[in-house]
């Protein structure tokens, strides 16, 4: 049966490698992202099934307008994935108020706000999937904010499996390593990345090294978990990339 499936930061990467994934299988996607244009443009790729909304995941009022235009189209939301992050490296001594206050707010503070207005149109057998990383158990330099964030969304995501239970919703954390596809650029200051690099050399972190799997490999595990009967659950999943052979 066709499902609908709500997406955040979708217009770029692993959020739009799952709205691909989704729609290909019959499913009806919702396509979130702050910058309009890159939403739009992925759900006029994948065509009818797809439908772009803007949505600043920082922002309370942002989040209430997205999914009170999602509710006119979808009465149920299926499966919402919390996918929008800002990944940063920086030194907390050197951090502006903004590089601070703004990764708190989006991974953190979104997935609570989206959780939040997406309860109201769910019902049992909707699923929650919070997407963190596995840079919460590595010694990752430069990255204080980041992995404090997302380790952050796993105790929530934990919490909230026992505040939803009784509801018939699920909540899974899906904690996951590099990934690529082709094309892909990282949007951060050169320098910052070579600096980040020789920390994590220096931390015993071979970034160069370091297996990378494809977007379109991971949505494979995505479309297992929202599958899953409903005698079972899966609270925490952890992906890694390995090198095929």
């Amino acid at each position: 049966m066709s499902k609908v499936i709500v997406i955040t930061g979708a217009g770029v990467g692993l959020g739009r490698a799952l709205a691909r994934r989704f729609a290909s299988d019959g499913d009806q996607v919702v396509l979130l992202g702050r910058t309009l244009s890159k939403v739009q443009a992925a759900a006029q790729e994948i065509g009818e099934r797809a439908l772009a909304i803007a949505c600043d995941v920082a922002s309370p009022a942002s989040v209430k307008a997205a999914f009170a235009e999602i509710a006119q189209r979808h009465p149920r939301i299926d499966v919402l994935i919390n996918n929008a992050a800002i990944f940063e490296p920086f030194l907390i001594a050197e951090a502006t108020d903004e590089q601070i206050m703004g990764t708190i707010a989006t991974n953190l503070g979104g997935p609570i706000l989206c959780t939040r207005s997406a309860i109201a149109l769910m019902g049992r057998g909707s699923h929650i999937i919070n997407v963190t990383s596995e840079s919460v158990a590595l010694p990752f330099p430069h990255l204080i904010m980041y992995q404090s964030s997302k380790a952050g969304l796993e105790q929530f995501s934990s919490s909230l499996q026992r505040e939803l239970e009784p509801g018939g919703i699920r909540v899974t954390t899906v904690r996951a390593g590099q990934m690529m596809e082709e094309g892909k650029v990282w949007n951060v200051d050169p320098q910052a990345q070579m600096r980040f690099g020789k920390a994590a050399m220096e931390a015993g972190l071979n970034l160069r090294e370091r297996p990378i799997s494809q977007f379109t490999s991971v949505t494979n595990a995505f479309r297992a978990i929202i599958d899953m009967p409903p005698d079972l659950h899966a609270g925490h999943l952890s992906l890694s990339a390995r090198k095929p052979g």
